[in-house]
């Protein structure tokens, strides 16, 4: 019964994440944490971390990581299968629609309509990982040391040295780990 709801749970994630990685975030969130309670807000943090730092898609790395913690390799596989099927169902059927009406106003209404949806998901699955990272309840308030100074000041400095030096992301998030690694090497010998 664990399979087919792996397999279903993220079936759905990966017939609604339109947009890629960070805009399929809210549906993995919503899936493993809020129906199934699979994984908690910070090892749903952790996932996206791990995601990040693996080869492939977050949402196929997602479901892989998931399935394997709830049920094993079977319980990834379902989870993996799940995820992927509905991309080779929609894209084999849109690359026939799109290649024969393609000039058809219709479909380029469309196509435009779906880019704000697809900017404001990612802009939520953006405040999913931000918010538990720099708030330790997940909840933004700045009473009874719930504020974390240190992720804020890292997360100022990647988006400056992103934004102004258009440094690559994976060398900012290293640059924050090994700042990390610093911070903690120095308050451990103090």
């Amino acid at each position: 019964m664990i399979y087919l709801k792996l397999f279903w749970a993220f079936l759905q994630i990966g017939a609604f994440s339109f947009g890629g990685g960070y805009a399929a975030m809210p549906l993995i969130q919503a899936q493993v944490i809020d129906q199934y309670g699979w994984l908690t807000v910070s090892d749903f943090t952790d996932l996206v971390t791990i995601s990040q730092m693996t080869p492939g898609p977050i949402a196929i790395n997602s479901a892989t990581f998931v399935g394997n913690q709830i049920a094993g390799i079977p319980g990834a596989l379902a989870a993996t299968i799940g995820c992927i099927l509905p991309s080779c169902i929609f894209v084999t059927a849109l690359a026939w629609i799109y290649t024969k009406y393609r000039n058809l106003s219709i479909l380029q209404g469309i196509l435009e309509s779906l880019r704000p949806a697809v900017v404001a998901m990612i802009f939520t699955a953006g405040l999913t990982i931000l918010v538990p990272a720099i708030f330790l309840n997940s909840r933004i308030t700045f009473q009874d040391g719930n504020f974390q100074l240190r992720p804020f000041l890292y997360f100022i400095a990647a988006m400056f040295c992103l934004r102004k030096w258009k440094l690559d992301p994976i060398a900012a998030m290293v640059l924050c780990g090994v700042a990390e690694v610093i911070y903690q090497f120095i308050t451990v010998t103090l």
